[in-house]
Formats: C-alpha cells, sequence, structure tokens
C-alpha cells in the first residue's frame, strides 16, 4: 500500500481520497510493477482517465467550435469563405502554441489541479462567443473571440501527458488511444449541438451553441477536483525539453504526427465549409452541411483507441505506415471526386481520411514511448541502472508528446491555409488534395526510412 500526501498524511491504497477540500498528491506509484498495478494501480489510473477524458473532451469542443459557429455566419456577417478559413485556422494555431506549455504544468501543479484550472479556463472563450455574436460584429472582433478558443486545444497536452505517467508501458497505446480518441470526440459533439440548434431555433441564434457549454464546463472542472490525483513523482525536468529538442526522432515524430493529428484536427475544422464552397447546390444551407460535418469526425475519433491497440499488438511503426499509404490513396481518391465533381465519391474518401488519420493518431502516439523505452532497454543493456533508465524513459517520452502534440496541432492550420489558399485561387480544392497526397508519400517514406528499413541502428519494438 501507498501513501497519499495532502494537507496531512493518510496511509491508504494508491489514489484513496483525503479529507475533502485537500490536495491530493500519490507519492508511491509503481505501474510497471505487476503486483502493484493488480492490486490498486490499475482502479485508480482507470478513474483518472475517465474524468481527464471528460475534461479533454470538452476541451476539444471549445476549441473546435468555430468549426460550427462559421456555419451561422450568413451573408449579414459579410464574410467570405477565405474569412471563414482564417476563423477556423486562428484557434488551430493558439491551440498549438498552448500545447506545450500545458504539457509541463502538469508536473508544475500536478495533473489534477491543472485539469481542474484549464478546465475552468474554457469559461472564456464560450462567454465570449455567447457575448459578441450577433450581426454587425466587426471581423476584427471575431477574429480575437476565434483566437481564444484555442486554449481547448491545450488540454490535450496536458491530459495525455498525465495518462502517459499512470499507465505501464504495456498499456500504453490503449489509455493514450482511449484518452486521445475520448477527447477527440468533442469535434463532432459539438458539431452535433451546432446541428441541433440550426434544426431548432435556427440560423439566427448561433449564441446558443456556446452557452450550451457552460454548465458542462464546470462539471467537468468539479468532477476532476473530486476524483483525480496529482502523482508526486511526475516533475518537470528543465533538461527534458532541451534533450527532446536535440534527439532527431522528435522531430520525425512531430512530422508523423502532423500528417494523422493535423489532418484530423484540419479536416474536422475545414469539412463543413469545404462542403458548402465546392458543392453548393447540394449543401446550400448551414443545416444541410451540418448534417454530414460530424460524422468523420466522429467515426476518426472512435477508431482512435483502435490504432493504438493496433500498435500495442503489431508495433506502432506497422500500423503507421499502412495508415499513411491508405491516406494517400484516400487524398487521391477525394481529388479524382473533385474532378468528376462526384459528391458520393468525395464522401467516401473524406470519411476513409478521417478514419485513418484516427488510427493514424493512435499508432504514433504509442510510438512515442517505445522509443525511449528501447533506449532505455539499450541503456540498461550497457550497464545502466534499471530503475534510473525508466525514469529516463518516462520524462522524455511526456516532453515529447506535448512538442509532438504542438507540432502536429499546426497541420490543422496547414490544412486549413491550404484550403483557403486553394479556393481563393481555383474556386476548388484540388491544390489542397495534391499537397495532401504529396504529404501523406512523405510521410510514407519516413516511416519506413527511420523505424522499419533494415539497417543496424534501428530501434527495436517501435
Amino acid at each position: 500500500m501507498s501513501t497519499v500526501v495532502g494537507s496531512e498524511d493518510t496511509t491508504a491504497e494508491p489514489g484513496a481520497a483525503v479529507a475533502a477540500g485537500r490536495v491530493r498528491a500519490i507519492t508511491d506509484w509503481r505501474p510497471e510493477d505487476e503486483a502493484f498495478w493488480a492490486e490498486a494501480g490499475a482502479r485508480v489510473a482507470r478513474r483518472n482517465l475517465v474524468f481527464s477524458v471528460l475534461s479533454e473532451h470538452i476541451g476539444f469542443s471549445v476549441w473546435s467550435l468555430w468549426s460550427v459557429l462559421v456555419l451561422f455566419l450568413g451573408p449579414k456577417y459579410h464574410i467570405d469563405p477565405a474569412g471563414k478559413f482564417t476563423l477556423t485556422a486562428l484557434p488551430t494555431a493558439l491551440g498549438a502554441l498552448l500545447r506545450l506549455p500545458y504539457t509541463f504544468a502538469v508536473a508544475r501543479f500536478g495533473g489534477r489541479n491543472w485539469t481542474v484550472f484549464s478546465a475552468l479556463l474554457l469559461l472564456v472563450p464560450t462567454v465570449l462567443a455567447g457575448v459578441v455574436l450577433r450581426p454587425g460584429v466587426s471581423y476584427g472582433t471575431l477574429l480575437a473571440v476565434a483566437c481564444v478558443a484555442g486554449v481547448g486545444g491545450g488540454n490535450f497536452a496536458s491530459s495525455m501527458a498525465n495518462i502517459n505517467a499512470f499507465y505501464p508501458q504495456r498499456l500504453k497505446g490503449w489509455a493514450l488511444g482511449i484518452n486521445a480518441g475520448g477527447g477527440n470526440i468533442g469535434v463532432p459533439v459539438v458539431q452535433l449541438v451546432g446541428l441541433l440548434v440550426l434544426a431548432t431555433a435556427g440560423a439566427a441564434h448561433p449564441r446558443l451553441v456556446p452557452l450550451v457549454y457552460l454548465p458542462l464546463i464546470v462539471l467537468a472542472a468539479l468532477g476532476a477536483a473530486l476524483r483525480m490525483d496529482n502523482l508526486a513523482s511526475l516533475k518537470n525536468d528543465r533538461r527534458a525539453l532541451r534533450e527532446v529538442l536535440r534527439e532527431p526522432h522528435s522531430w520525425v515524430m512531430s512530422l508523423l504526427y502532423i500528417g494523422t493529428f493535423g489532418s484530423f484536427i484540419g479536416f474536422g475544422f475545414a469539412f463543413g465549409q469545404v462542403l458548402q464552397v465546392q458543392f453548393h447546390a447540394e449543401f446550400d444551407t448551414p443545416v444541410k452541411a451540418a448534417y454530414l460535418t460530424f460524422l468523420g469526425p466522429l467515426l476518426g475519433s472512435l477508431v482512435r483507441p483502435v490504432g493504438g491497440r493496433m500498435a500495442d499488438r503489431w508495433g506502432g511503426a506497422k500500423v503507421t505506415l499502412a495508415t499513411f499509404a491508405l491516406m494517400a490513396a484516400g487524398a487521391g481518391l477525394v481529388l479524382a471526386a473533385s474532378q468528376a465533381k462526384s459528391l458520393p465519391l468525395f464522401l467516401t474518401g473524406f470519411v476513409a481520411l478521417f478514419v485513418l488519420s484516427g488510427i493514424g493518431n493512435g499508432s504514433t502516439y504509442k510510438m512515442i514511448p517505445a522509443i525511449f523505452q528501447a533506449r532505455a532497454r539499450d541503456a540498461v543493456a550497457a550497464g545502466a541502472d534499471p530503475a534510473t533508465a525508466e525514469q529516463d524513459s518516462r520524462r522524455l517520452a511526456s516532453a515529447l508528446i506535448g512538442l509532438a502534440g504542438a507540432i502536429g496541432a499546426f497541420g490543422g492550420v496547414l490544412v486549413n491555409m491550404a484550403f483557403r489558399q486553394s479556393f481563393l485561387t481555383s474556386k476548388n480544392g484540388d491544390a489542397a488534395y495534391v499537397a495532401f497526397l504529396a504529404a501523406y508519400v512523405v510521410c510514407f517514406a519516413v516511416t519506413w526510412a527511420v523505424y522499419l528499413r533494415p539497417s543496424a541502428g534501428k530501434l527495436r519494438g517501435i
């Protein structure tokens, strides 16, 4: 049994409740110890995972709020399609920037404490959107308020770093996949909320969408405060980020995450607008577009844990390689459908891209801790202390999760900017689809060359 420290010391099982209102810190956490894990560790980790998912889920909804709100911005708002793509790109960019400090905030303030704070911070962009959304509001005001919604994107990084520390290596693919997938579902859920508002109150009432989330944000913060724990062993190492920045695999994984998560979040933000612009005859009203925009993000979110499970079984690199090959084929199908003006093929290709990006999200995040676990095995074989090697593996994996998450999220910005430029110059998305196809081919080649090509220096078990 372990010691849980709050404002006083209490001997209890890992994560046991301390008196109400006291900050809880688990001082003994050994997830790789199978007896410890079976006795109490799994139960505590699962409880923290549940409430982490809830907070991250709402964070994703707030982050992608403007992918829905732009559908309400009709002629009275005087914003062209290019302007709407900018409105969705800005929160993506801020969310990407915040992911790095959010990752290190977990160790600085505690996973429970930071989850409570970051959840409550989501009240700011929701209240602002509810206040300013009305005809006559300036475009500059909309840009500023949309940008603030980026705080929801940071929640992912802190949540993933926290859950990564709770789970053993053999279950990380599944746990991180569940955590990320549950969060990603926030994208289709906010789109369903938007559809409900459009179908009932109508396009004249966009402020109802953010206001729906106010009580949910409070509930998420309350659940985290009452049911989550801080891991006292999770400390920031100022050298970790510097070491990760010098690690070549960090930049490789960041590139691969641009291809997977960047595609998911970028398509999730842009898909409704793409349908309205490219197939305007079929989607001449926001309601018609909203009926379909949630489908791809929903399926992509649901299969993310599947990608983690597949990576646990067959290896993250193999699953990631297959995913990029299929994503290139999916982008080719979307391009062909666009040129043929075939809506059924277009929808098929895009849904496939969402699903495949979800699988790739899970497999790439499995690869990150596996890389440092492989380095730890090599270090132990060379005579290093096993406990020290394991600790180094965890701290570097957490640092890279933050770095790759931040850089990967910028892929969403690139997706929206690619669509914006393509529609500005040619009135269709063909140039963007060609760029996506080329990017997936590059990611496929890099995955094979670094992690699967037979060579003496290849890391084992990735």
